[in-house]
Parts: C-alpha cells; sequence; structure tokens
C-alpha cells in the first residue's frame, strides 16, 4: 500500500536519496500536500523513488539517544497556564539534571506537527548537559501529540497561529521563573520552533538571554530591534527556502548592533539535526549541538 511503507524496509543513506525526493518531502513536511501524495510523487519522480520516501519517514524508537530512565535525569509532564493562548492552560515535556538546582533553563521548541519523540529526546539531551529543559506541546489544547507526525502536522495547521505563539511566550515564562531555573533562560528550536525562537527573541527581550533557532524562519525585520540576547543561527546547505530570508534577517541585525553569529553546515538538508530520518547528517547535527550547548553555557552562566 503507498501510506503504509513497511517496518521492514532497509534505511536508506542521506547519499542514496534523489534530491528531487527530498524536496518533495519538504514540502509534505511543511504541509504542501499529504502522505498518499508525497508517496505517489516520489514514485514518479525516479526509480526506486518510493522506496526512497518511505525511508524518510521518522523512526522515533531507533532515534533516542537519552532514556527517560536515564538516571542524570528526571523527566516529568506539567501543567500550567497560558493566558491569550488556545484553551488557558498548557502542558509540557519538564527534564530537570539530577541534583538539587537551581539550573539555567532551556526551552525546547518542536517542528509544525507537535512534541514528538525527537523533541523530547533534545530536551533530555540538554538535561544531560546541566540545563534545566522545558518542551511545551503546542497541541496540548487539542489533545496534544497524537502519536504520529501526519495528524500531527493537520492539528497544529488549524490553530490559530497567534494563539500558539503566545502558548510559547508563555511556556518560556513559566520556565525562566520556575522554582528549578535560576532565571537565566534560553531558547531553540526546529524548523517552525527555529522561526518561533526568533519570534521569542524579539518578543521577550531582556527576559530572553540567548537563542538558537535551527533553520527557522526569520523574526519579521521591524521586530529585529526589540531583540536583546544573542543569538546563534543555525542553516542548512541546501535550504532554498529558508536561506532566502537571511539577508535581510541579517542586514536587519546589523543595522540594529544586535550579536549574533551564523553558520552554514555543508552537505546538510533542512531537517539535519533530526536524527529518526536520513536527512540527518550525524557530523554535523554534532558540531551545530556542540555549538548550541557552548553558546548556552556562555551566555546563561
Amino acid at each position: 500500500m503507498l501510506d503504509h511503507p513497511t517496518a521492514e524496509s532497509p534505511p536508506l543513506t542521506q547519499g542514496e536519496i534523489d534530491r528531487r525526493v527530498f524536496e518533495l518531502y519538504d514540502e509534505y513536511c511543511h504541509g504542501g500536500m499529504d502522505r498518499r501524495t508525497f508517496l505517489q510523487r516520489a514514485a514518479a519522480v525516479t526509480v526506486g523513488g518510493l522506496a526512497m520516501a518511505q525511508a524518510l519517514m521518522p523512526r522515533y524508537a531507533a532515534a533516542q539517544t537519552v532514556s527517560f530512565t536515564d538516571p542524570r535525569i528526571k523527566a516529568r509532564y506539567v501543567t500550567y497556564p497560558s493566558p491569550g493562548g488556545t484553551s488557558g492552560t498548557m502542558r509540557g515535556y519538564l527534564v530537570q539534571p539530577a541534583g538539587a538546582g537551581p539550573f539555567p533553563s532551556v526551552l525546547v521548541i518542536h517542528e509544525n506537527r507537535g512534541l514528538n519523540p525527537y523533541i523530547e529526546d533534545v530536551a533530555r539531551r540538554a538535561a544531560t548537559e546541566g540545563f534545566l529543559a522545558l518542551a511545551p506541546d503546542g497541541l496540548f489544547p487539542v489533545g496534544g501529540y497524537p502519536g504520529n507526525d501526519d495528524d500531527g502536522r493537520t492539528l497544529q495547521a488549524g490553530l490559530d497561529p497567534g494563539k500558539l505563539r503566545t502558548d510559547m511566550a508563555n511556556s518560556a515564562r513559566f520556565l525562566k521563573t520556575h522554582a528549578l531555573s535560576t532565571g537565566k533562560l534560553g531558547a531553540t528550536g526546529f524548523c517552525w520552533g527555529g522561526g518561533t525562537t526568533n519570534f521569542l527573541a524579539a518578543t521577550l527581550g531582556a527576559d530572553l538571554n540567548a537563542g538558537v533557532p535551527f533553520y527557522g524562519a526569520a523574526a519579521e525585520t521591524a521586530s529585529v530591534p526589540s531583540i536583546k540576547a544573542p543569538l546563534l543561527i543555525q542553516y542548512a546547505e541546501s535550504d532554498e527556502r529558508i536561506n532566502a530570508m537571511w539577508p535581510a534577517f541579517e542586514a536587519a541585525l546589523k543595522a540594529g548592533g544586535k550579536s549574533y553569529e551564523m553558520f552554514i553546515y555543508p552537505g546538510t538538508q533542512h531537517g539535519f539535526h533530526n536524527n529518526s530520518t536520513p536527512r540527518y547528517n550525524e557530523a554535523q547535527a554534532k558540531i551545530a549541538w556542540d555549538r548550541t550547548i557552548a553558546f548556552f553555557r556562555k551566555h546563561l552562566a
């Protein structure tokens, strides 16, 4: 069946997947087509295209790097008020390092499909590095991440964008003022979460102490003067839609005298940090993550 790739399909490497299939996958991930259409179009574009498309579907169980029972951390779900958001209440995955704290804090913002297992794993990774991490689930007001990315993407697309971003801003404020937090707050996010990291930098002003957006949409130029936090901006090499926003964003950052660093990672696709699909680039993802942790240690100490 076209819409049900088999679990037995052997994983392919990035180099074995046709660039045109990657482009279709990017369109599919951002809501430009449904899963069946993606698989059909991939099958038509090249010999072996269906297998390539199936290989790009996330394999979350295989991608876990830090167990939720890891003795270095303590993880739990928490709920908190979110005035002005989708429902007035939010839920997030809170992960603290072992020890009494307090700890510098990092908000980990999901992609355009809710709080999936990859993002929870990133929160656990941050906690093993000594940060109190909160990964909010923007889908909580509509039932939470539904267990698969297709339904998650549909649910998130149906939310009011302004209220969803308000939920993320309220999540940041909840984390910053948490009893286990030092009050130093960083934010990182991926794809939609990267764009939201840029948005939060402008919205929170001095309440955010560091931001690390991964391949996220640029902040609106008019909002850039409100940014106070230093930014570490991470881009994939092959990501035309997102990278096209950089020149105007950089010009605004320069004009405002903002503190920022930007890196483009060679040989990478949009989503290269996500280790659940072949878009993952292990070497470049490690460099990007090491830079992220070093940046947070520098600015959240």
